[in-house]
């Protein structure tokens, strides 16, 4: 029997002869934990399913040394010691990041910390003056068998049944996924088949849903919200899975599973507007000094009154034309402002543009250099438009002509590049239908249940603490989330794969965290370096 100790400090008066206080006080009391036990939960064959989170994707990509530290694999090296039998995954060739189909790129390379920020390794190296490596891994080698870990990045509900999801000749028209193309046993199998066929013993579902509306929030929510529509064949690569889709496919998925008396863990749905993606750029970091702010607030005046001449011209009554314009004379103050964002013309915004409110996002890969130099969030004063500026302010009439410059100046935030307050609200309402149906299945069949929304609440607010680190969610410095501002880090999937371990636990007996047999999340890395090999 292996037997851990902890060696506490303890004054135990009256439970020794000793009459030495000094010495008595530093008295030594070894407490043994109990030896680890996996309670009812067979690990004999572990089978992992689900998508990035699951496969180990991170900064950006997968390759060999981030799939080593995956969640599933790192779960799988605790069950190794209470039964757990051997573990595959189908790593990359590499470490770069990057995948071809014979000799054209279909993946890019990975992100790494350049010392300002993330950039693409191939970028990198090439501004050293470095060779980079070569991308050794072709999606056309299908590696012939199955995998211990279906983890397929970009995955969504609905994929997880897809037949053919793993067919080569289906990537380039967006009906095949590469990553899974490397691993299917059959061009014609789908994840959940090849993950049955393996017959788990236990099984882990993980992050499913959560791409079901994250190409929509990544894209700045230029997909289409599908609920009321219940054929994912007719949806786009952006758009939102309807509830009543993912909640058939999420149930049906784990009837399979458990059907051969399988045990699991099931995990929920975070808000993924919480991840630094989309909190890392402020809405309010349109920066004006007195004489800038006031330089704005007059554009927008002489915008709003050539606005208002122009309704009035097309036969709008003076009064109606003054209060539909009065919301262009926006003004700004020195100091921190919000960027204008585009939003569809309506009949009550003709011209299609606001201010953020508080709560709407900005992106992570947004243009800032172009926010600096072009008046990108605000206006793009060109000499022509300053020129018409000038003739308002003597109290000239500027010609039709001159007057649309003006009106052409606004360089609102494009749809691409934030998120607005409805699209927000369709994220978090289909997020949250999500987690309801997956509640549900786990009180029905009592797999073991982990939280993870409530997880990432707390990491982006408090941090989550675990050991002697305390991890967040800011981008690079937070030691949770990747350089990509969406996949955790090594440490985050530690921190994860513990999370799982408590959740064991409760559900079947077992003592992961009794025993003393957590993860160490300062064990495993953050960032990796570009010289990794």
């Amino acid at each position: 029997m292996k037997i851990k100790y902890i060696a506490l400090l303890a004054v135990l008066v009256g439970l020794t002869a000793c009459n030495d206080e000094e010495d008595f006080s530093k008295t030594e009391v070894v407490v043994a934990l109990p030896e680890l036990s996996s309670g009812s939960a067979d690990f004999s064959n572990y089978v992992a399913l689900g998508a990035s989170f699951t496969a180990g994707y991170t900064d950006g990509a997968l390759f060999k040394a981030s799939q080593g530290n995956s969640f599933p694999q790192q779960l799988a090296n605790k069950f190794a010691g209470i039964g757990g039998g051997s573990f595959t995954q189908p790593l990359m060739n590499d470490n770069t990041g990057g995948m071809v189909a014979g000799t054209t790129p279909v993946v890019a390379y990975r992100l790494i910390f350049n010392g300002t920020g993330p950039q693409r390794l191939n970028e990198f190296l090439a501004g050293l003056g470095a060779p980079t490596p070569p991308i050794t891994t072709d999606i056309t080698a299908n590696l012939g068998s199955t995998f211990n870990n279906v983890g397929v990045p970009g995955a969504k509900s609905f994929h997880l049944l897809a037949n053919g999801y793993g067919n080569v000749a289906g990537v380039s028209l967006g009906l095949a996924n590469p990553y899974f193309v490397r691993m299917a046993s059959s061009p014609n199998a789908s994840m959940l088949e090849d993950a049955l066929s393996q017959e788990p013993t236990f099984f882990t579902l993980s992050e499913i849903g959560g791409n079901d509306v994250l190409s929509y929030a990544t894209s700045g929510g230029i997909g289409i919200d599908q609920t009321g529509h219940f054929n994912p064949q007719i949806y786009g690569k952006n758009d939102i899975t309807d509830p009543t889709v993912f909640g058939q496919v999420f149930e049906g998925i784990v009837t399979q599973l458990t059907s051969g008396s399988a045990k699991g863990v099931i995990a929920n749905v975070p808000y993924i507007t919480s991840l630094p993606y989309f909190t890392t750029i402020p809405n309010n970091a349109l920066v004006l000094d007195a004489a800038q702010a006031a330089g704005l607030t007059g554009f927008f005046q002489a915008y709003a009154g050539i606005f208002t001449q122009g309704l009035i011209g097309l036969g709008v009554p003076p009064a109606n034309a003054q209060a539909l314009a009065a919301q262009y004379a926006i003004t700004f103050t020195e100091g921190s402002n919000r960027f204008l964002i585009d939003v569809p013309a309506s009949a009550t915004n003709p011209q299609g543009f606001r201010q953020m409110t508080e709560n709407e996002l900005l992106l992570l890969p947004i243009d800032r250099g172009a926010i600096a130099a072009q008046g990108y969030g605000s206006v793009a004063i060109s000499q022509a438009v300053l020129q018409v500026l000038g003739i308002l302010q003597a109290g000239g009439t500027p010609t039709a002509q001159q007057a649309g410059l003006v009106l052409a100046a606004v360089n609102a935030i494009d749809d691409k590049d934030a998120l607005d307050t409805e699209e927000l609200l369709s994220i978090q309402t289909a997020t949250d239908a999500y987690n309801v149906k997956i509640k549900a299945v786990a009180d029905a069949t009592g797999l073991a249940f982990v939280d993870f929304k409530s997880i990432l609440e707390k990491a982006s607010t408090t941090g989550l603490v675990s050991g002697d680190y305390t991890l967040t969610t800011n981008l690079v410095t937070g030691s949770l989330v990747s350089l990509d501002g969406v996949h955790l880090t090594a440490r985050g999937y530690a921190l994860m794969a513990n999370e799982f371990m408590k959740a064991i636990d409760v559900a079947y007996g077992s003592n992961f965290e009794a025993s003393g047999s957590l993860l160490d999340v300062g064990n495993s890395p953050t960032n990796y370096s570009h010289t990794l090999q």
